[in-house]
C-alpha cells in the first residue's frame, strides 16, 4: 500500500468523528460512536503499521540519542515514513483528546464546540481553551447552590 493512500486515508478516516461531534453533538449515534473506542484501535493500528516500517536501526538509534539536536530532529522528520507516521500519532491525538472534550463537555454541560475546533486545528491549543472555558464555566458562569432548605425549615414544620 502507497504512503501517499495511507496518509491521505487516515485524514479523511478523522473526519467523520470531527464532524458528528461538532455538527451532531447530541444526536444518539454521535454519542455512541464517540463512546467507543474503535477509531482510536484503527488509527492507532495504521500507526503502529508505520512504526514498524519506519524504523530501521539507524533511525531508532537517532531518536534514542540522549543528546538528539533539534536539526537532528528535523532530519529525521524529513523522510516521509517518519513524518507519515508523526502525522497519525497527531490524529489519534487529537481526536483523542477532542473526543475526552467533547464527552467532558457533554456530562457538564460546558460549551465546547470552539474548543474542538481549536482541538482539530492545532490540538494543545484546544486543551488549553477547553480547560479554561471549563474553569470559567464553574467558577464566573456558576449557577449559587440554593441552601438545604431542611436546616433552614422552622422545627415542627
Amino acid at each position: 500500500m502507497s504512503l501517499d493512500l495511507i496518509f491521505s486515508g487516515a485524514n479523511l478516516f478523522v473526519l467523520p468523528f470531527w464532524s458528528l461531534m461538532l455538527i451532531l453533538p447530541r444526536w444518539g449515534v454521535t454519542r455512541r460512536v464517540m463512546a467507543s473506542y474503535l477509531p482510536f484501535v484503527a488509527l492507532a493500528l495504521v500507526y503502529l503499521y508505520l512504526f514498524i516500517t519506519s524504523l530501521d536501526p539507524a533511525t531508532a538509534e537517532a531518536f534514542s540519542d540522549p543528546e538528539l539536536k533539534l536539526a537532528d530532529l528535523a532530519q529525521l522528520f524529513a523522510q516521509e515514513k517518519v513524518m507519515a507516521t508523526g502525522w497519525v500519532h497527531f490524529l489519534v491525538m487529537d481526536l483523542f483528546v477532542g473526543r475526552w472534550i467533547y464527552l467532558r463537555s457533554l456530562d457538564s454541560s460546558i460549551w465546547f464546540r470552539h474548543s474542538l475546533v481549536l482541538c482539530f486545528f492545532a490540538g494543545p491549543l484546544g486543551l488549553l481553551c477547553h480547560v479554561v472555558t471549563e474553569t470559567l464555566a464553574q467558577t464566573v458562569f456558576a449557577k449559587p447552590v440554593a441552601e438545604d432548605t431542611a436546616q433552614s425549615a422552622p422545627a415542627g414544620s
